[in-house]
């Protein structure tokens, strides 16, 4: 068994993951068993065992990732051997850049689109636009719109189906049974991905470099944006994935994760192993991107990811509302493969991935489950002996552990004086670092409290579909905030009685998560208000390098020519 062996790297993070944990639950029953244990407590370190596991893995991903992020000269390629083996020029076969659109603002859609076909050959690139429209007028304005961007592009098409069957994944598979004659991959995008030649031509290269890779995930980072709350949101969540994702290909190698978009599908092997039937009650999987990863690392092919996002941005939702619109949507589709994980003829790693999806959202009531257990308990006299200094210690270890990719980024970030320049700076960039944070720990537990009342109302017949996304910026207006805000707000004001009534110290320790739920309303508000937004564009708080002035420093340049 050799250093580069895919087992022992999983034993390798499986030790890692498993000594977090054991130093988690020895402090979590260190600050709970002082005095004995109460039904509160016992119910406490129970809940708290069940978010160990995403604790532990956040931990661990991060950990490795940031090793190899700080000690490779180049990262992607370390943890992707195709990047090693790609050779440069043009492709040797053809590739669909296949985009799924429905009900959407085409004048947005399409020039990302021309930028991308623009820079690449007509002879090995076509363009599909797969169109789930409904018919009627929009349908018929978003023809018009696809072949006025068409007019002279003989290699763009279009097809919009009748009926949505099957939702994303169905279009993507209608289109590879009827349209996809002498292509030889496809590049899926959603309708606000936007990727440049130079990233599919470096996708492409890597795909023909091993006949054995069906699909190849880029990491992808937000889009400039102009809302506050885009702006900080993508800031972090950029840092946090790189070091995750990184982290995760080590040990996962080829039986890697499928995102469902910004990524590089071999069509042969997904077209005859990822046709997704109904779910047993006749329901779709909505969340159908990591069901036709498992589906591939079944038969033998190769899912990796490129934890490099240089080149491939998305679009992220433009206010707190809807951003958990989105969320409850893919927590329904996460919690459908609770009843595929007992299907036969998948890897353990397989079901690893599914399992992870499923602890993603599954984390969310047990966190509200520990809040009022232990209002709860320090109300009914219970946790008196409760050591202070190792609850704190604990409180720390938990969020640093829950939070470790984002803080392993961050960390890259300053430790790389090229990297923090084109962030504005060292400065800037530890300015813009704790604006996010700030701006997380207003919105995390509202968020999760939004995910614990939906989950709680999954079973009881609550339906989750495939809708259309706002994408525009827009204000929030507090009415609309407070419909759909009113419970997490609620929540808390229970709650803050019930801390105020325990003691003034279990109320401070609890502070941080009763403001969040308290202020969700405002915090809709203020996260979406265009004078807000507009201060936070002119300082320059969490910048990206894209809407920055470039300032190459020597060392800038990796080894594969990007900057």
């Amino acid at each position: 068994m050799t250093t580069e062996s895919p087992l022992l790297r999983r034993f390798v993070f499986l030790a890692l993951a498993l000594a977090i944990t054991a130093g988690l639950v020895a402090l979590a029953v260190a600050v709970l068993a002082p005095d004995g244990w109460t039904v509160a407590e016992a119910l406490i370190l129970l809940c708290y065992l069940g978010t160990v596991p995403w604790s532990a893995l956040s931990a661990a991903n991060a950990l490795v990732g940031l090793v190899i992020l700080l000690g490779a000269r180049d990262p992607p390629a370390a943890v992707l051997p195709a990047l090693r083996a790609a050779r440069p020029g043009p492709p040797q076969g053809r590739t669909a850049i296949a985009i799924c659109v429905r009900n959407e603002d085409m004048a947005a859609v399409l020039p990302p689109l021309g930028r991308l076909m623009d820079g690449l050959p007509a002879a090995h690139f076509d363009l599909w636009v797969l169109s789930d429209t409904p018919d009627g007028a929009a349908a018929e304005a978003e023809a018009a719109a696809f072949h006025a961007f068409a007019a002279g592009r003989p290699n763009a098409h279009y097809r919009r189906r009748v009926g949505n069957e099957g939702f994303k994944a169905g279009n993507v598979m209608d289109f590879l049974d009827h349209h996809a004659d002498g292509l030889d991959h496809f590049l899926c995008l959603d309708a606000d991905s936007e990727m440049t030649p130079e990233a599919v031509l470096r996708l492409v290269a890597c795909m023909e470099a091993d006949p054995r890779l069906a699909i190849l995930q880029q990491l992808i980072h937000g889009r400039p944006a102009t809302a506050a709350f885009p702006r900080l949101f993508q800031f972090g969540m950029r840092q946090g994935m790189r070091a995750w994702a990184t982290g995760q290909a080590w040990w996962q190698g080829d039986e890697g994760p499928y995102w469902g978009h910004n990524a590089l599908i071999r069509i042969a092997p997904f077209r005859d192993l990822c046709r997704l039937e109904p779910l047993p009650d006749g329901s779709r999987i909505l969340s159908h991107d990591q069901v036709e990863a498992t589906r591939l690392h079944a038969a033998g092919w190769k899912v990796r990811v490129l934890p490099d996002d240089t080149g491939s941005a998305e679009g992220n939702p433009p206010t707190f509302g809807d951003f958990v619109t989105r969320d409850l949507r893919w927590a329904g589709g996460n919690m459908q493969y609770l009843a595929l994980l007992r299907l036969p003829g998948q890897t353990l790693m397989a079901r690893w991935q599914l399992v992870q999806a499923i602890l993603l959202f599954l984390g969310a009531p047990l966190w509200c489950a520990i809040l009022l257990l232990a209002g709860v308990n320090a109300l009914t006299g219970g946790g008196a002996a409760t050591p202070t200094g190792l609850l704190v210690a604990l409180l720390a270890a938990t969020w640093a552990c829950h939070y470790a990719p984002k803080l392993a980024g961050y960390a890259e970030v300053l430790l790389k004086p090229a990297l923090a320049d084109r962030y504005g700076g060292r400065a800037a960039f530890a300015r813009g670092a704790a604006a996010e944070i700030l701006f997380t720990t207003l919105m995390e537990p509202a968020r999760l409290m939004a995910q614990t009342l939906f989950l709680l109302a999954l079973p009881f017949g609550i339906k989750v579909g495939w809708v259309p996304q706002n994408r525009a910026d827009r204000g929030v207006a507090w009415a609309d905030a407070a419909r759909q805000f009113w419970p997490p707000t609620l929540a808390g004001a229970v709650l803050v009685v019930l801390f105020a009534a325990a003691s003034p110290l279990a109320l401070l320790l609890a502070a941080p998560v009763l403001a969040s739920l308290l202020l969700a309303i405002p915090f809709a508000v203020v996260t979406a208000d265009r004078d807000v937004s507009a201060r936070l564009r002119a300082a320059g708080v969490c910048a990206l390098p894209e809407e920055l002035p470039a300032r190459p420093r020597q060392g800038d340049i990796r080894s594969d020519g990007f900057i």
